[in-house]
């Protein structure tokens, strides 16, 4: 059941590294039938068989796999979601495409659901409690695939039950600002019912701050000035484009951290302590339930009151008004009110993990892994199914190699598939709260696909900046879609670049927040990490994701149609992940750049320049800090110096060994997990939440915000301090890490 069993005792690789290198414990089972070729200490990047891989993935496949995941609703621990975890272990234990080993770790966790017996409901009433108006409790069946039995209703996940009742109020997208305008224009909040848009905030946080302002109950819509440039009417709607329908309802998690709620920092395994539900953290305050526009627009066009900001304003036809209660002219009385009901349930559910093993050659203990979550909340053709569709694709190419015995990668391959990631990030980080230390110890790097393919104009990677070469690499190898002749590279730079102090004009990578399974992996254990995904043409739409996102339509035709014709943006996404996959799994010497972080700090640095006096004005020396900036330029340096003059040579295995565990090692030194005490698995002093106005390291924009806010205060200069010194020694130890390994 547990991982720890598979990655079983390794004979033999001593023998091959020498010199003493620590061998893993991955291993094959015996009975394994594929032979190893001849494994050497100097085994590198193949680039005929990297070549092989490109050309056998198959877009076919990947439709068809596309097709036999999303046929069915899988909302995580359903039966259908059980039945793809045998699906994938039947694909990676298959005697001709599998994988060395796989099997299944599960863990017992707290999900939250609708009640069967008592729907959620939305009703305008009047004075005597009559319904007048009721929202829909499920979306338009339009292509037969949204009336099912296995259809969960729309509802917000983790949301208290509760039946709150009250006058309705317009409160933009629910940020504390808004709340704060709504003050200040003396619109009375406390019992109201208040409407909100999906945006600006995350989907908990506008229960968190209506809450504050006594607030009884959220409604939550997607305008489609958001999400379908303004397009609401049926026949512009899926399934005529890929507009979201006016009955759609974007489902979600409301609880505000990642994990199991009630196993925070353990695993959720029998043994482990559980909060009792009562007493755990991050759930929202009150009721919330979300709804679809074309019941959003019949409560906001009637709804009363002074007129919104114009930059409050969407795309339902009529003027948005703050509210409360309802216009004089309208169809409800002006006294009629709003009632939420929600009968949320919790419920402790099994929720498994997928992994399947690749044994390295050479480095067995040596862990890249590849990942991407399972559940979905109805189809999920998108979300996650593309990411699913392309992982098993490449994992079936790599295994048909494997079989064949004319391949083996120097480091481990680890393929992941997550369980109950839609709730809250929940299989990833079980598993990384399981093997915190082994992970830490071992793991090269994470690849995260989710959603593969949001459209089909362009590349988009987020990272962090040491996986920036291996990307650019592997892009500037593949042909981009269509008939541009461009690589993958030249058509990314096209949609999304930036301009480079050391290298000119370049694809933009983005950076890693939370919206994903890499989330544990480089917040909570420093693990560089990457998501690739292929996305539409900013300048062609305003959409904030992809429309249908996390709603009934959803649906396999929806990409076939709209998102994806043909399949070969899978393809080039499957191409793109796998090329960097082999790359980091087989190269000798790791290909990671540690002086790309050089560019980040600098930016970094030139941004608190902003705050440099008002902190000295308190006494606070900001010299440490542009000293630690040029301590870490100068080691990145010397180590690419030092990889460049072993390359020229010979190098023997532990000089290769001691080069690659460095830049394996460099993202663990910017965790401090002391440096945010108030924040729940972010460590990482770098990619932090950032909440303050300067974009440079977070702790320290956060804490100078704070300080600047309650003026003279002593203690909060004092944290502006520690949080300076927490990055200093962070700078520090990383330049440290990168020195020769005799030096201490």
């Amino acid at each position: 059941m547990q991982w720890v069993k598979v990655l079983g005792g390794v004979v033999g690789a001593a023998a091959l590294l020498g010199l003493g290198i620590i061998v893993g414990h991955f291993a094959i089972p015996k009975g394994a039938d594929s032979p190893a070729p001849s494994a050497s200490a100097s085994q590198d990047l193949d680039l005929k068989i990297l070549e092989t891989v490109m050309e056998q993935l198959d877009a076919n496949r990947i439709r068809e796999n596309l097709r036999e995941l999303s046929k069915e609703p899988h909302l995580a621990t359903s039966p259908r979601d059980e039945a793809l975890v045998q699906l994938l272990l039947q694909r990676w234990q298959d005697p001709e495409s599998g994988l060395d080993s796989a099997r299944t770790t599960e863990y017992e966790v707290l999900l939250s659901f609708p009640s069967k017996e008592q729907p959620n409901r939305v009703d305008v009433v009047n004075s005597t409690g009559a319904v007048l108006f009721s929202c829909r409790q499920s979306e338009e069946n339009v292509t037969g695939e949204q009336g099912g039995p296995d259809v969960v209703p729309p509802y917000a996940a983790y949301a208290p039950p509760g039946t709150p009742q009250g006058p309705l109020v317009y409160a933009n997208q629910g940020s504390e600002e808004d709340f704060k305008k709504l003050q200040k224009e003396e619109v009375k909040l406390q019992d109201s019912i208040v409407l909100t848009r999906y945006g600006g905030v995350g989907r908990g946080a506008k229960a968190v701050n209506a809450a504050k302002y006594g607030v009884a109950g959220v409604l939550v819509y997607t305008d489609p000035k958001d999400i379908n440039d303004g397009k609401s009417l049926p026949n512009e709607t899926f399934p005529h484009s890929w507009c979201l329908p006016p009955s759609g309802v974007e489902r979600g998690s409301y609880f505000e951290y990642f994990g199991d709620p009630l196993t925070p920092y353990l695993p959720a395994t029998p043994s482990s302590f559980r909060l009792n539900s009562d007493n755990a953290s991050g759930f929202p305050p009150i009721p919330i339930q979300p709804i679809g526009f074309e019941d959003a627009q019949v409560l906001l066009c009637n709804l009363g009151g002074k007129l919104a900001p114009a930059d409050w304003q969407g795309g339902l036809g009529c003027d948005y008004n703050l509210g409360p209660g309802f216009r004089s002219n309208g169809i409800f009385p002006e006294d009629g009110q709003v009632n939420v009901s929600v009968h949320n349930r919790l419920e402790l559910r099994n929720s498994s993990n997928v992994l399947g093993i690749i044994r390295g050659a050479v480095e067995p203990d040596r862990y890249v892994l590849y990942g991407n979550h399972r559940d979905s909340w109805v189809h999920g053709a998108v979300d996650p199914s593309t990411g699913t569709a392309v992982l098993l694709e490449l994992s079936r190419v790599l295994g048909t190699l494997l079989k064949k015995g004319t391949w083996r990668p120097r480091r481990s391959i680890v393929f992941a598939s997550w369980g109950a990631e839609e709730f809250g990030l929940i299989g990833s980080t079980e598993f990384t709260e399981e093997f915190f230390s082994k992970l830490q110890e071992r793991a090269v790097a994470y690849i995260n696909v989710d959603i593969s393919v949001f459209a089909n104009a362009t590349l988009r990677v987020q990272g962090t900046p040491p996986i920036q070469s291996v990307v650019f690499s592997a892009a500037k190898q593949i042909s981009a879609p269509g008939s541009s002749g461009l690589s993958i590279y030249d058509n990314w730079i096209r949609y999304y670049n930036r301009s480079s102090s050391v290298y000119g004009l370049v694809p933009s990578v983005g950076t890693l927040g939370a919206g994903s399974d890499y989330a544990p992996f480089i917040h909570f254990l420093g693990i560089s990490s990457m998501d690739i995904a292929y996305t539409y043409d900013r300048s062609k739409t305003s959409a904030r994701i992809y429309p249908t996102y996390h709603t009934a339509f959803d649906t396999f035709d929806y990409v076939d149609k709209f998102l994806d014709p043909g399949f070969s943006s899978h393809q080039a996404v499957a191409r793109t992940a796998g090329s960097v996959l082999l790359r980091l799994s087989d190269s000798l010497f790791l290909p990671l750049n540690v002086s790309d972080y050089s560019e980040t700090l600098r930016s970094f640095l030139q941004a608190a320049e902003n705050l440099r006096a008002l902190l000295e004005q308190h006494n606070i020396s900001f010299g440490p800090l542009v000293t630690a900036v040029e301590t870490f330029e100068g080691a990145a340096t010397s180590f690419n110096q030092r990889i460049a003059t072993l390359r020229e040579g010979t190098p023997d295995p532990l000089q290769v060994r001691m080069i690659n565990d460095q830049l394996m090692l460099l993202e663990r030194t910017f965790l401090n997990s002391q440096a945010f005490p108030e924040e729940r698995y972010y460590s990482h002093v770098l990619w932090a939440p950032r909440t303050g106005s300067v974009a440079t390291f977070p702790g320290l924009s956060n804490a100078y915000s704070q300080a600047e806010n309650t003026g003279h205060e002593p203690a909060a200069w004092a944290e502006v301090q520690r949080q300076l010194s927490i990055v200093v020694a962070a700078l520090e130890g990383a330049a440290a890490t990168l020195r020769p390994v005799a030096d201490l």
